[in-house]
């Protein structure tokens, strides 16, 4: 299995790291703007982004990216 994610660069940093770490650096409405998804728009904490993130993964990837492009 450590095999499978050796070229990962996610490996290991959890959803709820991502979208704290993104909300801390941008703030919801910067978020928001990068990405137009509601939970970052009008409902905004981590819980729901966390509930909107794991049910959609096109919104997931999407934020996935933002995180690589801001932290990698």
């Amino acid at each position: 299995m450590a095999e499978q994610q050796k070229n990962n660069p996610l490996h290991g940093i959890t959803l709820e790291k991502i979208v704290t770490d993104l909300q801390t650096h941008y703030g919801w409405e910067k978020l928001g703007t990068l990405i137009r998804i509601d939970c970052f728009n009008n409902n905004q904490s981590i819980k729901s982004s966390l509930k909107f993130l794991r049910r959609m993964p096109w919104a997931r990837k999407k934020v996935e990216d933002l995180y690589l492009d801001t932290f990698h």
